[in-house]
């Protein structure tokens, strides 16, 4: 059973986990509310293991059929040290619409199946024995609801893989003083040194005191203490204290980096006089994010982005990690292999991943599951996710990027169709109007809008005995001029209308390369038959990435094999089908920019050392 704190960027000392057995019923004839299934006295016929979907191994149901309408209900106490305080009922993730009863009242809906929702469900407790149900609908053939990799037919095939159905993340409860923090937001500031914090105080709030306590590296450097008048606070503290090695790339360095994830614990507490009303633990980076004559910029200096397509499916779990322990051990295989980061495909990941990458060091792409066809709904669909996708992860260092669309995914005529295109362009401009902090690719890998990075898909690299297509790759990804003329899958890089205009060029899906190891047929864009090829296939694709003379970063495709997909690096349970050193050595190739930038850097400290 998942048993970690659910919400690493937001922690209190007062919860309790409600993952585990519950009971569970499966509803094709959606009769359960004629029927008062969500009435505490009626028994659901199955048992369920939460959070694993119902077509997943871990769940111990197992059934990969359509079931739209399911039902979940367990019952729980609530400790008796959280009376006069309020109770609040989490949720990780319910895919896809929720209906949540207490003790067969109804506390609240939400439809988006993507992240986090909460209710305060204080008032329909009777402090003994508790029953929460849920009435969950995923319709499994609507294509306008936002689905990602999803197939809406019951078995998987090419790029789209099995449902996950109703609850896949953790639930769990907690109890808050009616005082009490809340929209927590750190925004750092590298250029004058500063972490502005924001927060709201909920309750009776006047009057009372805010200390902040920042630490680092288990030192304190910071303890301030605010006097609040208002539910909406801002404070910007100083943090390098105009001391230059702190924002540099050393080790000492209080930079966020994945080479050197640096981060500071923060501690805040709600004060009356000197009782603490509330307490929060949390952490955040000082790192900033732009680009710069055509190229990534992390903390002011030229980065080049080496990536890997993850999709975070598991074979036992689907959506679900089976364990805290997989999150760590996806990134850590991910470092060794010499990738700088990850592009989280077509999914948007449990916080405990994103918090696992800021620690170990990652950069992340986040991106949403997108629909498949465009309509007015699915585009408030998409909208709604983002703004809570935004709300929930603005805080971890790791998200240097968000991806709203993808291969004209839910926006299939955007090359010509205009409004498309202001769909395109509207998510854009929310995406920046809710975050200054990074970039946004409009609509990665083609028919682009208003866009951050140009990214680019192009898996026309060839096999190993493909030489005319090997050539083509090569020449349609040397130059800027071949990579703006080029049409991968026929598509043209820019909607009509739109042009580019400086940002910087990165290969974002590409690769591919087909590998069965074991039993399990499937596919690849490309085969080999053992490690050798595989290793030497890789070279030859990754030369002609690092010789162009144009990309400033890649995104391969992709990490792990996923059901019939046998085209990752890793196996679907994570057996490395190579010596990952010869991946790492491979992925470590200077790259003109970087050996510039070092060659740059070493004249300026040899410089400041003879000054």
């Amino acid at each position: 059973m998942r048993q970690e704190y659910p919400r690493p960027q937001l922690k209190r000392n007062e919860w309790k986990n409600l993952n585990g057995v519950w009971q569970f019923e499966f509803d094709d004839e959606n009769k359960g509310m004629q029927l008062d299934w969500h009435k505490n006295s009626y028994t659901l016929g199955k048992k369920i293991n939460v959070p694993f979907a119902y077509q997943t191994e871990l769940s111990e149901i197992n059934d990969l059929s359509f079931h739209d309408w399911v039902w979940y209900s367990r019952q729980f106490t609530v400790p008796v040290s959280w009376e006069n305080k309020q109770v609040i009922l989490h949720f990780g993730a319910v895919d896809y619409r929720a209906w949540v009863y207490v003790n067969g009242e109804l506390v609240g809906f939400h439809e988006g199946g993507h992240v986090a929702f909460s209710f305060d469900v204080t008032d329909y407790l009777n402090w003994t024995n508790e029953t929460v149900t849920l009435r969950v609908e995923d319709p499994s053939t609507e294509e306008t609801i936002p689905r990602g990799k999803q197939f809406w037919q019951e078995e998987s095939e090419a790029i789209w893989y099995t449902r996950t159905t109703g609850i896949w993340q953790t639930v769990w409860l907690e109890a808050l003083h009616p005082t009490h923090l809340c929209n927590l937001r750190f925004t750092p500031d590298i250029d004058f040194g500063d972490i502005h914090v924001e927060f709201e105080v909920e309750g009776e709030h006047h009057g009372k005191q805010v200390e902040i306590e920042i630490s680092f590296d288990n030192k304190v450097i910071v303890n301030d203490v605010i006097s609040i008048y208002e539910k909406n606070n801002k404070r910007s503290i100083n943090i390098f204290n105009q001391k230059i090695f702190r924002t540099s790339f050393h080790n000492e360095g209080w930079c966020w980096t994945p080479e050197n994830p640096s981060l500071f614990d923060i501690n805040l507490k709600v004060k009356n006089g000197d009782k603490t009303l509330d307490e929060v633990e949390s952490y955040f980076g000082m790192r900033k994010i732009h680009t710069e004559n055509g190229m990534f910029y992390l903390n002011n200096k030229p980065y080049y982005q080496k990536l890997v397509l993850d999709q975070g499916y598991w074979p036992e779990g689907l959506l679900t990690a089976p364990s805290d322990e997989a999150f760590k051990l996806d990134i850590e295989l991910t470092k060794k292999m010499g990738f700088n980061g990850c592009r989280k495909h077509q999914k948007v990941e449990d916080p405990r991943f994103l918090y696992w990458a800021d620690k170990l060091g990652l950069l992340v792409w986040g991106e949403c599951a997108s629909s498949v066809s465009y309509s007015e709904k699915a585009a408030s669909r998409l909208t709604t996710e983002w703004i809570e996708i935004i709300e929930r992860d603005y805080n971890h260092p790791s998200i240097v990027a968000w991806v709203p669309l993808n291969e004209s995914w839910g926006i299939p005529n955007v090359k010509s169709n205009n409004q498309q295109q202001n769909h395109s362009l509207a998510m854009y401009h929310l995406l920046k109007s809710l975050d200054t902090t990074r970039l946004v690719i409009s609509n990665d890998g083609w028919e682009m809008t208003r866009t951050d990075i140009c990214a680019i898909h192009n898996y026309n690299h060839g096999g190993k005995d493909e030489l005319r297509k090997q050539e083509y790759f090569k020449e349609t990804i040397v130059s800027k001029e071949n990579i703006l003329q080029s049409q991968s899958a026929k598509r043209s890089v820019y909607a009509d209308g739109f042009e580019y205009n400086g940002e910087p060029i990165m290969l974002t899906e590409f690769g591919g390369i087909g590998y069965k190891m074991g039993e399990i047929d499937g596919w690849g864009y490309t085969s080999v038959s053992g490690t050798e090829e595989l290793l030497n296939d890789y070279k030859r694709v990754l030369e002609h990435v690092y010789n162009s003379n144009v990309l400033h970063g890649y995104c391969y495709t992709q990490l792990t094999d996923v059901e019939q997909e046998i085209n990752g690096l890793l196996t679907y349970d994570r057996q490395p089908k190579c010596e990952l050193k010869e991946i790492k050595n491979i992925n470590e190739q200077w790259h003109p920019d970087t050996i510039k930038y070092e060659e740059v850097s070493k004249k300026k400290r040899e410089f400041q050392k003879g000054k």
